[in-house]
């Protein structure tokens, strides 16, 4: 499994230790990923993604994953996040033709 938030993509980047006599070794900044459960109300369960809290807030300030992934451009999405959006979308319209 990568070390890849499924949301904004935010991996493993590279620098260096630097020693105060400045001889540098190289090391990993690793992202702070977090196991989330996001209530999808189009799917109608909850979804587990393996996500920074960055990405948490960003979901809320958008009223959810639903509104966050419909709200999105496709560019700007993962893959795994494009699958769930054709996913909600889906639902959705499902929803919408059942209703009228």
């Amino acid at each position: 499994m990568t070390r890849r938030c499924e949301l904004t993509g935010k991996s493993v980047q590279v620098g260096h230790n630097v020693s105060h006599s400045n001889r540098k070794t190289k090391r990993r900044f690793l992202p702070n990923l977090q196991i989330a459960s996001v209530l999808s109300e189009a799917l109608g369960h909850a979804v587990r993604l393996r996500i920074t809290p960055r990405g948490l807030r960003t979901i809320e300030h958008n009223g959810g994953i639903d509104a966050y992934l419909t709200g999105t451009s496709n560019l700007k999405l993962t893959e795994e996040m494009l699958t769930l959006k054709r996913r909600v979308v889906k639902a959705k319209a499902a929803r919408e033709k059942k209703a009228a």
